[in-house]
Formats: structure tokens, sequence, C-alpha cells
């Protein structure tokens, strides 16, 4: 008698640095997705699908990406976790499982997601932070970047805060938070939460936000930039190692 098809939610941590992102690219790219996908094929011997909440950009962490997947198994949610663990590769984690609904859509279902991206603005570069932080030298005016941070909060269409060619439907997104905290001397992260996001929206806003802290633009000319619903409004895009997704919401 064949095993009972179950769909389980996994929750994952990865360190984006050696992956061309999240989703499954043509040509052998290395992959969160494809990576996974392939420890789930040695498990189980099984070829599935993996669907994530959040499709990373390369370089891009997690430390609670969600994950949904439908397998025909007799191992339980933990079981399947430490199959799984045993297998993949030291860059990535299950660092949670769960029994799902058969159809559960980590993406479509998503309430809201939380992103973190780390600055690092200390006297001294800093080696143990290189990998997971941006280097800003200089003085950062953070009264500035929160004052230009609460012009950002709310329900806007933020075409000046995507790619380039990044072909969404609509521009409209809500941002509930966008908040510039300080955990110790010289480490400032931008958290950032929302419904949904426009491909690189983090990162822009982090470019964006900086240039107000380094003094280049006034707080208050982020409204003009939101009015512009262009990409040449805004800062640049920051680098993609400095941010992390910390989790989703359900």
């Amino acid at each position: 008698m064949s095993p009972p098809r179950a769909c389980f939610r996994l929750t994952l941590e990865y360190d984006g640095r050696e992956f061309r992102g999240w989703q499954r690219q043509p040509g052998g790219c290395r992959t969160v997705q494809g990576t996974l996908e392939a420890a789930v094929e040695a498990v189980a011997g099984q070829v599935v699908r993996v669907e994530g909440a959040s499709r990373t950009d390369a370089g891009v962490h997690a430390e609670g990406q969600v994950a949904a997947l439908r397998l025909a198994t007799r191992l339980d949610a933990a079981g399947l976790a430490r199959a799984l663990n045993a297998v993949l590769p030291g860059d990535v984690a299950v660092v949670d499982a769960a029994p799902a609904p058969d159809d559960f859509d980590p993406r479509r279902q998503a309430r809201g997601k939380l992103y973190r991206y780390a600055l690092w603005n200390g006297p001294a570069r800093s080696p143990l932070r290189a990998a997971r932080s941006l280097r800003v030298e200089g003085p950062l005016d953070l009264s500035a970047m929160r004052a230009g941070a609460a012009l950002l909060r709310g329900t806007h269409d933020f075409g000046s805060f995507q790619a380039t060619r990044s072909g969404a439907r609509t521009r409209v997104r809500t941002l509930d938070r966008l908040d510039v905290v300080v955990a110790a001397p010289g480490e400032v992260a931008l958290l950032v939460g929302g419904d949904a996001f426009l491909r690189h929206m983090v990162r822009i806003l982090a470019g964006t936000l900086l240039e107000v802290g380094r003094g280049r633009r006034a707080p208050g000319s982020l409204v003009a930039v939101l009015a512009a619903r262009s990409r040449a409004a805004a800062g640049p895009t920051a680098p993609p190692h400095a941010l992390t997704l910390v989790r989703v919401e359900y």
C-alpha cells in the first residue's frame, strides 16, 4: 500500500551568498528552491515542486522563509525535517516543519513579510559583520532617516521603488513598518514590513534612505519621489548581502 500524500509547511534558514536567489533557474544555477527539491528527491525518491513565500534575490539571506511541499510519505513533519537536514548543504536548513492543509499556498496566503536591512556604521570596518551588513562610512543622520521613513509608511504606489521592467500588475503596496533602529553602537537596521513587495523594493528603500542619512536628500523630498512613480526618482539599489527575510506572517 502506497503511503498517503501529505502537505508540509517548512520554515527555512539560509545564507544567500552562494545562491542565485530562491527561484529555480535554467542552466543549472544554484538556487534555494532547486537545492531543497534535490534534497527531497534524495530523501523520498520523488520529484516534487517546492513553493516559497518569497522569491528572494541572489545573495539575500533568510531566517524565516516559508515553503510548502506535497509528498507521499510515512514520515511525520519532524521526521521529514531531520531527513532533509541530513542531506542539505551547510548553508540552508529546515528550522521548523509542520503539517499543512493540502491547499496551503505560502505566497498567496501570506498576510505580511518582515525584512531587515543591516548597516554597519562603526568607526572601523568589521570583518565579522561584512557578510551580513553594508559598511557605511561617515556619520549617518538617523533622525533624518526616521523622518523620511515615516513619509513612506502606509499605502502608496511604490513605482519609484521597483526594479526597472519588474512587470508587476499593480505597484500599490502597504508598508505597515519602516523603522530605523540601533541594536548596538554602530549597528543600524532598517526593519521593513508590509503586505507584499515589488522586485528590489526593500533594497531601493534602503538605498534611498541612506542618501537621506548622508545628507544627499532631504527627508521631505521622499514625498516627491513617491509621486514621481519613476525608478529614476529614487536612490540606488542597495547591495543584496545585507538583506534578510526575517519572517512571513499568516
